[in-house]
């Protein structure tokens, strides 16, 4: 019994001391290249600029071998600070670690990693690049924080000029003022080169003062410079953006929604392209909580998009070069073997610290993806559970003698073909991403027919497929139209990870290949989400068979 109380003590004790572990985490990265054609005097700076801004926090006088833009180490009772450089002939690169302590929350240390840096490209060194990490030293279990890039991002932006891409970083947001500006936005909100978010906030209509958004949008601007672009987007140009992407993925009315790299037409409107309604941000408390929100997805985004190594360096893996071209110069020169083994000792120390570093964030990252598979989890349960609950609630109303389709008005363009099945066949039928793109440009002429053809897969053939068939129905669904086989027109698409085959199609009949008078509605059912996916629609595809 004593024993056994004693176990029960000592893993007490190591929980005690596990939440004790006090473990640096990343924040966010920013990337980008600095303005100026010289890229020598432009490098030098950003180097004075960034060394003043560290001066600042270490509430001391750095020594002169850093205003000399060479390495470097000052201590100053935990706002320390260390710099290192490489200079050969390929590279110049110059890393500055910073660390700040958390004026409010105890043992909470901020930490700084800043690199500027040139490369040699064809006969002499390209412009200057800059990079930036924001880590976080704390026992905290969980960060209660609302991401910020420090202000020397704000600094560099305004004195040296930063570039994204091929437009230049502004504190500020940008507001749409002309038709000519809204077309510009488009073109970036689709640029598959993009590479940070685009948050739109709209203003609602009949707003007093037609130029602001229920989300001030300048302290979400100032957080996030270079890491997103903050647009502000006038009620009269929001139409734009609704005739070009549809009701599904345009924003407008007071709405905020991020648009992610990667967008485009026909993008699924849930994958990641959130949507902040804006009867809901007239609420401050929630105005509030959404600004947190593109706050953090900034920040998340960064450090998902911008790839360690590649396009933002370590302060430690330069440092690690570092050691490695000082220990070669010391044999080169033939340094006395107690200078080199000097050198040697305090690279193992520093490796050492490293390691130990990379093993905490291991653990950081291990227990971060047990929440996330947690919430995966939570989520597709919950999914099904709607699932469910639509079938219920659809079986309830069929044995009262009601069709819950009967009374639903079928669309007449196209235009709002997608709209009208988001709103009518959720949980049955659902339009992939490629479908979604052809009826925009769909020149086939009966839009009833097509939504009719759809409400039979959401009725009639899920039905079948929930009770226990196949799917292997060769039917006539009224006069002219066929469900069957697709044959040699058969192909395999991508679905959430897999693989599926699309082996049936709805079809009116005459073998036309006139695109005014050819429906064809490619189709597979889906075990998971218990729906039916249009893989392709309204004409015919293109294979080998055609």
């Amino acid at each position: 019994m004593v024993k056994k109380i004693k176990h029960q003590d000592s893993l007490q004790d190591f929980a005690t001391r596990r939440q004790r572990i006090v473990r640096e985490r990343e924040i966010l990265r920013v990337a980008s290249t600095i303005g100026g054609k010289d890229g020598k005097r432009t490098a030098e700076e950003a180097r004075t600029e960034i060394l003043k801004w560290v001066e600042k926090r270490t509430g001391g006088e750095l020594p002169p071998s850093a205003w000399e833009h060479d390495g470097f180490e000052h201590l100053a009772g935990g706002r320390n600070c260390t710099a290192v450089r490489i200079v050969d002939s390929g590279k110049d690169i110059w890393a500055i670690r910073a660390d700040d302590p958390d004026k409010s929350i105890a043992q909470r240390v901020w930490t700084t990693e800043v690199i500027v840096g040139r490369k040699r490209g064809r006969g002499d060194f390209t412009g200057a690049l800059f990079s930036l990490r924001l880590l976080v030293s704390s026992p905290e279990q969980e960060l209660q924080i609302e991401p910020a890039v420090p202000y020397l991002v704000h600094q560099l932006a305004s004195k040296c000029g930063l570039h994204l891409g091929s437009g230049q970083v502004h504190a500020g947001p940008w507001t749409v003022n002309s038709d000519e500006a809204a077309d510009q936005l488009i073109e970036m909100l689709v640029d598959q080169s993009r590479r940070v978010p685009v948050f739109v906030l709209t203003v609602p209509e009949h707003s007093d003062d037609p130029t602001k958004p229920l989300i001030d949008p300048a302290p979400i601007a100032r957080a996030t410079l270079g890491m997103a672009i903050v647009v502000v987007l006038p009620a009269q140009f929001t139409w734009v953006l609704t005739e070009r992407f549809g009701k599904r993925l345009s924003v407008y009315n007071g709405a905020v929604r991020i648009y992610l790299p990667g967008f485009a037409e026909g993008a699924n409107p849930y994958g990641g392209h959130e949507l902040f309604l804006g009867d809901r941000l007239t609420i401050p408390e929630n105005a509030s909580r959404v600004s947190t929100l593109l706050r953090q997805a900034a920040a998340k985004e960064s450090l998902r998009r911008l790839r360690l190594g590649q396009d933002v360096l370590s302060f430690a893996s330069v440092r690690e070069q570092s050691f490695d071209l000082e220990r070669a110069r010391l044999q080169r020169e033939g340094a006395t073997e107690t200078e080199q083994l000097s050198a040697a000792h305090a690279q193992i120390a520093t490796l050492k610290a490293d390691i130990r570093k990379i093993e905490e964030e291991q653990q950081w990252f291990w227990d971060e993806h047990k929440v996330v598979e947690e919430r995966a989890k939570n989520a597709e349960s919950k999914l099904n559970a709607a699932s469910y609950r639509i079938q219920q609630l659809l079986n309830q109303l069929k044995a009262q003698g009601e069709d819950p389709d009967a009374n639903i008005p079928l669309p007449t363009s196209w235009g709002e073909f997608a709209d009208w099945c988001d709103k009518n066949l959720v949980g049955r039928v659902l339009l992939s991403a490629r479908a979604q793109r052809e009826i925009k440009t769909s020149q086939f002429g009966d839009v009833g027919t097509a939504a009719r053809c759809l409400l039979w897969l959401a009725n009639d053939y899920r039905e079948r497929r929930l009770s226990g068939g196949n799917g292997n129905l060769r039917i006539s669904l009224e006069s002219g139209i066929l469900n069957d086989r697709c044959g040699s027109n058969s192909f395999q698409m991508d679905w959430q990870g897999k693989r599926v085959d699309v082996e049936w199609h709805i079809k009116n009949g005459g073998n036309t290949r006139d695109p005014s008078r050819c429906l064809r509605i490619y189709y597979f059912w889906d075990d998971s989400s218990q729906q039916v996916i249009v893989a392709s629609m309204p004409g015919h595809i293109k294979s080998g068979a055609t």
